[in-house]
C-alpha cells in the first residue's frame, strides 16, 4: 500500500484536489482523534494538514498516529468499498 502526506497553508484546497484523483482517499486532519479515525474507519491513503493551522510538533504527532493505525475492516471495509464503487461508477 502506498501513502501520501500533503501539507500546505490550510490543507483544505489540496485535500479537495487530491480527492479528485482516482483511488485517493485524502483526509484533512487537525486533531489526534481524526488522524486515527481517518485510517481506522475510512482507510485514508493521503494525510493532509495545514501548516498555518497546526504546529510542526502536532504535524509529527498526527503523522505518527496516522501511519501506525491500521484499517479496522469489517463494516468499515464496506464503507470504503462503497466509496470506491461510487468513484468508479461516476
Amino acid at each position: 500500500t502506498k501513502y501520501g502526506i500533503l501539507i500546505c497553508g490550510t490543507g483544505i484546497g489540496m485535500s479537495m484536489m487530491a480527492n479528485k484523483v482516482k483511488g485517493i482517499r485524502a483526509s484533512l486532519v487537525s486533531d489526534l482523534f481524526s488522524a486515527e479515525m481517518t485510517r481506522a474507519h475510512n482507510d485514508a491513503n493521503v494525510l493532509c494538514m495545514g501548516a498555518r493551522i497546526i504546529s510542526e510538533y502536532m504535524a509529527w504527532e498526527f503523522t505518527k498516529v496516522w501511519l501506525s493505525t491500521e484499517h479496522l475492516g469489517g463494516k468499515y471495509a464496506k464503507r470504503v468499498e462503497a466509496m470506491m464503487n461510487y468513484e468508479k461508477n461516476r
